[in-house]
């Protein structure tokens, strides 16, 4: 381990493999993440100019839409790619999830859009957690992002290759254990809704909502861009955000999704 405790293959994966601000700027699915991230942040973000304290931020994507709608953001990741990236759109810093230089309730509002998919041990996930609701004023809001437990699953099927020896076992791995370690990605956990919610709320957050970002059909829109052709069409994109919006009501749907999001509040009278 290195980097804050920062396995080494994400430390890779994040700061020589792949450009995160590219996937979600030009990939189709990515695209949809974005787009809905920003939809469900903005239906709950407190007026600005509020103060967010962006963990994991990576390179700037949410920061640089949140500091453009008017809020004061800082950003800690412990991957110094990203932080030399993100420092051109606010202020940004190394850190760890689990151990913030940040002072007692001290923002009114904390987002982890990815600590939480790599840490594997539960124990982390809590400290980070903790972390956030330590840092965040009362009453303040917390948004919390993980990868859903079957993504894979419908991701692989878009590429035409889960039936292959290569992928079905891989696949059928984080099925059964949530935690992939091995080629193909990085290390990484694999969350269920309800199992999300529960983890906001052992750690002390109210109002505890869960979302799938880009719901049930962001896969038949990854799909397409597989294919030869120009890719998927804005109607399709725009019909996939519609069904989105559409299943927020089924948390049976929620399955389905490629990521979830979480949403919680800070008790009003702090941390005991």
């Amino acid at each position: 381990m290195s980097n804050f405790g920062l396995a080494p293959s994400v430390l890779r994966f994040y700061g020589e493999t792949v450009d995160e601000s590219r996937r979600l700027h030009r990939s189709a699915d990515g695209r949809l993440e974005l787009a809905r991230t920003k939809e469900l942040l903005r239906r709950y973000l407190p007026p600005t100019p509020a103060s967010v304290l962006d963990v994991g931020g990576g390179p700037g994507v949410h920061a640089e839409w949140l500091v453009k709608d008017g809020y004061a953001v800082s950003l800690v990741d412990p991957v110094p790619r990203h932080v030399e990236q993100a420092s051109a759109i606010c202020a940004a810093s190394l850190g760890d999830a689990r151990a913030l230089d940040a002072s007692d309730h001290s923002y009114d509002v904390v987002q982890l859009l990815g600590p939480l998919y790599h840490l594997p041990d539960a124990a982390d996930r809590r400290m980070a957690l903790s972390e956030a609701r330590r840092v965040v004023k009362p009453g303040g809001l917390v948004a919390a992002a993980a990868i859903n437990r079957y993504a894979s699953l419908f991701e692989h099927v878009t590429y035409a290759h889960l039936h292959t020896e290569r992928m079905y076992e891989p696949v059928s791995k984080i099925l059964r254990t949530a935690v992939h370690d091995g080629d193909h990605f990085t290390l990484a956990y694999f969350h269920r809704a309800e199992e999300l919610a529960d983890e906001l709320r052992e750690a002390g957050f109210t109002h505890v909502e869960v979302f799938g970002i880009e719901g049930p059909a962001w896969s038949l829109v990854k799909a397409v861009e597989q294919q030869p052709g120009d890719g998927p069409t804005d109607d399709l994109i725009a019909s996939a955000m519609a069904a989105a919006r559409m299943a927020e009501p089924y948390p049976e749907l929620l399955a389905a999704s490629s990521h979830l999001l979480a949403i919680g509040r800070a008790p009003a009278g702090g941390t005991p």
